[in-house]
Parts: structure tokens; sequence; C-alpha cells
């Protein structure tokens, strides 16, 4: 049975290519449309939808007043955004995220260059994920306090029950569908004498991921930035891919270091955290703990694998329950490769307890 899709924009030209796009595909079917968020509100309060196409700028009610709307009333609803401000507008689209959107997609300016298959394919592509994925869960606004807390007690537990053994320690994260959001829930945790490094990969489009990390930055005890060309590897801080280019670690003069390269997709994604597993390889580190987060497909499993010939590393994967996307986690655990597999609300706690605190 295809999937019942809401249209949400207040062009009418827009709306007539977004759904003539999804129709043309047998797995979805427009069964509504609205011209700004109020009429959206009204719609999803009465009929239940497997995925909204939201717009951002719209008269009466624009897409973030309807995404607080539907966390205030706790109304369920899986949402993609597609709109022109999520091209550079990046703290927009992190808005969205976190009010509850699940993924998103740059709408041309124009309705003409809205038919090119290069949008039209991802367009489709992204439906499906949504389409698919779990809702998400709403959760409380303001947690800075919460979470700093939280910290400290990790720190007080990694102190107590460390099952660090001998060796240096790298910690790779690797995200995709549902991570902006999922990223809060662990990044903010992690204490600041975290006695490892922390690399990350979140599937985001060049232009997002600085605002990711400065948003992550914003809320956490560790210190969180998008990685730069060439610097060193430093203990309690979390280096975000740059979107765009794939991130590999090389030694360089007796230090771990941060290099990009150009090389096509992998996965269908850039940056690909297979590339960034597989970099760690010949690494100065004696072990890796390699998180694998929620996302759609299966990035990080050969590079998992390929690390793990040849290197000491601890796999910890997110549980269906709690992956908005079970994709890259279930890849992992079906090849044999996890040795924890824990909710996210966890993920912090044994992170820390994995690479300990610094003296």
């Amino acid at each position: 049975m295809a999937k019942k899709i809401l249209v949400v924009d207040d062009s009418a030209l827009m709306r007539r290519v977004i759904c003539d796009i999804i129709d043309s595909d047998e797995r979805f079917q427009v069964v509504d449309k609205a011209t700004n968020g109020l009429e959206a509100f009204d719609l999803l309060s009465r009929n239940k939808y497997d995925a909204v196409v939201l717009d951002v700028n719209m008269p009466k009610m624009n897409g973030l007043q309807l995404l607080e709307e539907l966390r205030k009333y706790k109304i369920s609803a899986k949402v993609m955004m597609a709109s022109t401000d999520t091209k550079e507008g990046a703290k927009t689209t992190l808005d969205a995220l976190e009010l509850g959107a699940l993924d998103f997609i740059h709408k041309p300016d124009t309705a003409m260059d809205c038919r090119v298959d290069t949008f039209r394919n991802k367009l489709l592509e992204t439906l499906d994920v949504v389409a698919n994925s779990r809702p998400a869960v709403f959760s409380r606004v303001n947690r800075v306090q919460d979470d700093k807390q939280t910290a400290e007690k990790m720190a007080d537990m990694a102190r107590k029950f460390s099952r660090r053994s001998g060796g240096s320690k790298v910690v790779a994260i690797a995200s995709s569908t549902g991570g902006p959001k999922a990223l809060q829930a662990v990044i903010p945790k992690l204490p600041a004498g975290l006695d490892a490094p922390v690399l990350l990969v979140q599937h985001m489009p060049k232009g997002f991921t600085a605002s990711l990390a400065d948003r992550l930055n914003e809320l956490s005890q560790v210190t969180v930035r998008e990685a730069k060309e060439g610097e060193e590897l430093q203990k309690g801080t979390v280096y975000v891919a740059m979107g765009g280019m794939h991130m590999n670690v090389k030694n360089n003069m007796g230090k771990c270091t941060i290099h990009y390269s150009d090389e096509p997709t992998r996965e269908g994604v850039k940056p690909c955290a297979n590339y960034m597993y597989e970099s760690l390889t010949d690494s100065r580190f004696d072990e890796v703990v390699c998180v694998v987060m929620t996302g759609m497909g299966a990035d990080g499993t050969e590079g998992i694998k390929n690390l793990e010939a040849k290197k000491k590393v601890h796999v910890i994967s997110q549980d269906q329950d709690t992956c908005v996307v079970y994709g890259m986690p279930k890849s992992v655990v079906n090849a044999g490769l996890s040795d924890q597999v824990v909710p996210l609300e966890q993920l912090a706690q044994e992170i820390a307890l994995n690479v300990g605190i610094r003296a």
C-alpha cells in the first residue's frame, strides 16, 4: 500500500511540482495539501500520515512554528523539511531537526529546477527514509543543566568503574538520519576530562557541519568543533567531519592529525565513516572505540571490519528501540561486530567507561 503523504507549501506551483514527483512513485500518494502551517496543524490534528513534506517560509504559521505547535500538543508526525532555507540556512535546519523534523532536503529556487533528476531522486530517497522511520521523540527543550550534572556523574563513575585498559584510545562515532538530535543526548553528557579524542562523522552537506559543531559545543563540557585540515587530535575534544569531504587520521611526525580527502561518495555519502575507520588502521592509537548510531544504510560496517583486522576495537551500537532509522547499527550487529548494544541515553556512559577520565 502506498504511503500517505501530506505536502505543506505556500507556493501553488511548487506544491504541484512536488506532488507530481511524489505521486510518480508508486510507493507514495499525496493525500492532502496545505498552504501554511495553520492548515497543516488542523490536518495533522485530525489525520495520520506516513510522512509530511514541510516548507519553512509560509504566511500565518511557518514551518518552525508548526513544529513547535506539534511538540506543544504532542502530535506525532514524521516530518522532512523541503525549503530554500535549508541550503545555507543551517541554523534554520538545525532548529527544525531539534524541534522534531527527521531529515531535510534543499528545494531549488524555481519550480523548473525541481524537475531535474538530481532533486527528484533526492526527494524520493529522503521521503522513503522518513516515511519508514520512527517518529521523533519529544524531549525537554532546555537540558543544559541536567547534561552538565550528568557529565559530572559520568566522570565520577568512570573514575570508579572504568573498564579502561592500558594504552591510548580514540572514540570514532558514525551517525546519519536522526543523528543531529540524537547527538545532543550523547556529546553534552561526555565529561570534560575524557581520556581520548572523539572523531564524529555525521552525514550532512557542506555548510551544515560547522553549525552542528557550534551547537553541540554550546551544550557540552567537552570541546566540539568542525575538524580542520592538519590539526592534531587532543583528548577531550570532539572533531566533527566537514560536510562534502572525507575525514581521515594521518600520522604526522609522531602526531595524529586530521586529513581531508576528496574521493567520490561511498555508501552514497560524503563524509563517509568507512574512510574514517579505515584511516585509523595505521594510527598510533592502541584501541579504537567505535560507536554506530541511528542512520540509514550500512556506513561504518565495512570500515570497522577492515579496522578490526589490524587494530584492537570495541564496538558500541545504538539499539533499535531508540534509533530513528535502524540501518547502520543493524548492519554492524548483523555482521557480528558489536560488543555492546545499548539505548541512546546510555551511549555517553559506555564511552566514558571504556576510555576513562584523565587524572
